[in-house]
């Protein structure tokens, strides 16, 4: 089978497979997986909330695979756009090609969660939010799979997922990425706060190319500045915040 073209263009992904893990799910609850076990109970409510999750879930993704113009310190330009990523360079090393990345459940789980928090079932309605957000995570995960996957087809590293308000990368950028990768094909809007819509949606940006490096991870939580936070998942490594 011949390798697939790398577009300049955004192409729709649907029917994408999710797997939601239930111990991202109960992170985003605020038990950490191996410290805090939950009863019966909150295990009955995650059930509930899975089930109901998976019924309402609509997963798609845009992506679009785009030629770098210009590399320069912690700019990137590609498709006529400027990208200023602190360390980005250092990071990922030579990439050839970027892939911006719009990733959404639709709007149907939040919908839901606010009539159940209407209707004062409150551990159902945040339950069902926090599945939402375990899912999107995983959808978003497997989308740069699927990018990882196409970049070997053609000889290409394809380095981790990055996303605007992480990492130290301006949540501001946020219009530049849509600017390359446009969500309206997949119904993701973006507000003038940078805020996307529907909520369970997640932007992304990947490099790719045969020297790019994979083996360092922006990992969100290893540069967060919240010290106790419920859902840390690797320890803070360093900050971007002047202490704690």
């Amino acid at each position: 089978m011949s390798a697939p073209a790398l577009r300049d263009a955004p192409r729709v992904l649907a029917d994408l497979p999710l797997a939601i893990d239930p111990d991202e799910v109960l992170r985003f609850q605020g038990y950490k997986k191996g410290a805090d076990a939950p009863g019966a109970d909150v295990r009955a409510l995650l059930d509930e909330a899975l089930a109901l999750g998976r019924r309402l879930m609509v997963p798609r993704a845009v992506v679009r695979w785009v030629p770098v113009a210009r590399r320069a310190g912690d700019a990137l330009e590609a498709g006529g756009v400027t990208l200023t990523i602190p360390g980005i360079g250092a990071h990922w090393g030579p990439v050839e090609h970027v892939v911006g990345g719009v990733c959404t459940l639709g709007d149907a789980v939040e919908r839901r969660a606010a009539e159940l928090w209407e209707a004062r079932e409150l551990p159902l309605a945040a339950m069902l939010d926090s599945v939402g957000s375990g899912a999107v995570e995983s959808l978003a995960e497997h989308v740069n799979d699927l990018l990882c996957q196409e970049g070997l087809a053609r000889g290409l590293r394809v380095t981790n997922r990055i996303s605007p308000g992480y990492a130290r990368w301006d949540v501001g950028e946020q219009p530049r990425l849509f600017a390359l990768c446009p969500g309206d094909a997949i119904g993701v809007r973006l507000n003038a706060a940078c805020f996307m819509t529907p909520v369970k949606s997640i932007s992304l940006l990947v490099g790719a190319g045969p020297e790019a490096r994979v083996d360092h991870y922006f990992s969100q939580c290893a540069r967060c500045w919240m010290r106790d936070c419920a859902y840390r998942r690797a320890p803070a490594r360093r900050t971007v915040h002047r202490g704690w």
